[in-house]
């Protein structure tokens, strides 16, 4: 199966060990290539982002619905065992989820999660959307797609990002929403959830102050289960590496990995 994979600073790193970049739900390698890439190639690092099968320009769209988190975790290992040397990974929201699931049978330099799926997985935060869009969630469940989560840009802004975000980014961020697997959203409710003692590679854990999708209280339980302190962001939502200010987050990152790569 193909995989989309945009890289950026290749050839002319600083550091001898590549960065790895794993989308979350409904987006694809795209949403790093909005900024991230280049700031980090620009900053001495070899930087990849894939799109998981069925995102992005990656095959596998038409059976989209049951791929699982297992065969997500599978994406990243081939991408990463076909690098020069093993990546450090940077996960968000599913695809932080991704790599947790990696990391307990694999090992990395090091990896970086932002705003992600929290130890009891999507539960709670499921919870809330039913209060909220018990119609949607009804849909959800009857059609095995997750589309409808995404269906407008109000929703897509109420999801991923700050009510101070500028429309029309909102705009074209919407228009680059997809659906999203069925089966990988049962993966992360019940069916396959994390072990964190069996990860062995040193994280950092990063979060929204006003995500709405995995709240603080969220993210702080998820650092605390690998025994570090969450880093929070004042003001901002789920989507931290298109959000005003990502370059925050990205300085933040990159000042704790660079001695570690």
């Amino acid at each position: 199966m193909k995989l989309e994979l945009i890289s950026k600073g290749v050839g002319k790193a600083k550091y001898r060990t590549p960065i790895l970049f794993v989308h979350g739900a409904w987006h694809g390698a795209w949403c790093w290539d909005q900024g991230f890439l280049d700031y980090f190639a620009e900053r001495g690092f070899a930087s990849h982002a894939l799109s998981l099968r069925g995102h992005g320009a990656s095959e596998g769209h038409e059976s989209l619905r049951w791929h699982s988190v297992e065969d997500y975790v599978q994406d990243v290992a081939r991408i990463a065992g076909g690098l020069p040397s093993p990546p450090i990974l940077v996960g968000h929201s599913m695809g932080g989820f991704v790599v947790q699931k990696y990391l307990e049978t694999r090992q990395a330099p090091a990896a970086v999660l932002l705003a992600p799926v929290p130890p009891g997985g999507v539960f709670s935060t499921l919870m809330r959307l039913t209060a909220r869009h018990p119609l949607i969630i009804l849909r959800i469940n009857a059609t095995f797609s997750l589309r409808p989560l995404v269906e407008t840009p109000a929703l897509v802004r109420e999801a991923f990002f700050s009510k101070t975000m500028n429309e029309e980014k909102v705009q074209c961020y919407f228009e680059r929403m997809q659906d999203e697997s069925y089966r990988a959203f049962l993966d992360m409710l019940m069916l396959d959830l994390r072990k964190p003692e069996r990860v062995r590679t040193p994280l950092m854990v990063m979060g929204g102050a006003v995500d709405t999708i995995f709240n603080p209280q969220q993210v702080g339980d998820t650092a605390a289960s690998y025994g570090v302190k969450a880093r929070m962001f004042p003001d901002m939502a789920h989507d931290m590496m298109l959000e005003d200010g990502w370059q925050q987050v990205a300085d933040e990152m990159i000042e704790w990995i660079s001695p570690r790569a």
